[in-house]
């Protein structure tokens, strides 16, 4: 970042006014920018709609999520009105104002129809791009979203407050290019998320074809040099419950999604006891699962020495097991299928799967390199995924900083 504009920050941080900007109700703008309110640049829209026939309707998504069609076929009724809407308006869901439901009707959903509790406005003389980014903001919708509601939590924000509601506006042109530059980082964005599901796809499919299925000694893919059929084990042949106890050690835990991770890096309160002495140990390559939630996939293999709530189970791989290999065989559906039906307890809320139980579970396991290259392949697909989702993560922390930056004007655009 130039130092010129880390100074105008500090500026701006300290209350002070920078040269070539000025202080309004909407903060610190450049000089040049001008706080409009939105009845300005938006008129409500009420073209009048099907009412009592059976008509597309449109629903808006929470968080900035956009406009969609409802899914569920919707009839209305004589004393319900609805209203055509037309592709490019802004509309927005009165009741989750503070929810940030709003978005530009696609052409896609042109002709569409909604009722009152949606209103739809029509925008002139300002980039809905823009506009739509500027009331996403969290600090526009939840500050004036809460004086139109007059600090109550009903939520619920008619047109008439919505278009008092003061917004900056840089020239046309400059708006134009704002909303490029911030198109440009979405783009980024989705393409990144787009080659993380198609990842995750490449996962799911291989998972089901390098396992056997429908009762098969062998997978459908399999590596070069492989050809033997797989063994029947149970899994009290593969793998040792560790039973070690103590309360020195990392703090671990097993997630549904991240497998094994340390405690510390998720974002969640601790809640463990403050007397660890009974709480079990884990080393590294040891297959840990949480008892009551093996059944929805919660385990993994670890990459850490450390201890686990008592809730948890540690099973030790013997000779010839590869733990990276089983966290995968354990994510199958036929395998969440037999954790499920072999725990113990009379509702999912008290199933549980010890290790006596876990022990008399009977898999298919091939030989240890066959093992090992398909835990290597397998372990190096999320290896990706999880860099793209670093690259993901960074991508959005840099829309953003753009967004605090040129929605300000402490960076401004050329034209």
């Amino acid at each position: 970042m130039k130092v010129k504009i880390k100074k105008r920050i500090k500026q701006i941080q300290q209350g002070e006014i920078p040269k070539g900007y000025k202080r309004t109700e909407s903060g610190i703008v450049p000089l040049d920018w001008e706080i409009h309110t939105l009845s300005e640049h938006l008129t409500e829209s009420r073209i009048p709609g099907t009412n009592g026939a059976v008509a597309k309707k449109l629903t808006v998504k929470l968080w900035n999520k956009g406009v969609f069609e409802k899914q569920e076929i919707h009839k209305g009724s004589e004393s319900t009105t609805y209203y055509k809407r037309k592709s490019g308006q802004l509309i927005y869901s009165k009741l989750d104002f503070l929810n940030c439901a709003f978005g530009i009707i696609p052409e896609q959903l042109d002709g569409y129809e909604s009722t009152q509790d949606m209103p739809c406005f029509d925008i002139k003389d300002i980039d809905p791009h823009y506009l739509l980014t500027y009331v996403t903001q969290r600090n526009f919708y939840t500050h004036f979203g809460m004086i139109a509601d007059g600090g109550r939590k009903a939520r619920r924000v008619g047109p008439e407050d919505m278009l008092s509601f003061p917004i900056v506006c840089p020239h046309l042109a400059e708006q134009q290019k704002i909303a490029e530059i911030l198109s440009t980082q979405d783009k980024l964005i989705e393409l990144n998320q787009r080659k993380i599901e198609e990842l995750k796809k490449l996962k799911k499919y291989y998972l089901s074809k390098m396992f056997p299925q429908n009762g098969s000694n062998v997978p459908e893919i399999r590596f070069k040099g492989f050809t033997e059929p797989w063994e029947q084990r149970r899994l009290g042949e593969c793998f040792d419950e560790r039973t070690e106890r103590s309360a020195d050690g990392e703090l671990i835990a097993v997630t549904i999604n991240l497998g094994v991770v340390k405690a510390s890096e998720l974002n969640r309160h601790d809640n463990s006891s403050d007397d660890k002495s009974n709480y079990k140990v884990v080393r590294k390559n040891d297959i840990a699962y949480n008892s009551m939630r093996m059944w929805q996939g919660a385990s993994g293999y670890s990459l850490y020495d450390g201890i686990l709530s008592p809730a948890y189970t540690v099973a030790i791989p013997m000779e010839n097991i590869n733990s990276i290999f089983f966290s995968y065989l354990f994510k199958q559906t036929d395998m969440i299928h037999e954790f499920q039906i072999n725990s113990q307890g009379l509702t999912s809320d008290t199933w549980n799967l010890k290790f006596p139980s876990f022990s008399l579970i009977k898999v298919k396991v091939p030989k240890i390199e066959e093992q090992q290259q398909i835990g290597a392949y397998f372990k190096n697909l999320d290896r990706i995924i999880t860099l793209h989702r670093s690259k993901l993560k960074e991508l959005k922390k840099q829309k953003k900083s753009l967004i605090q930056l040129l929605l300000t004007g402490i960076v401004r655009v050329k034209t």
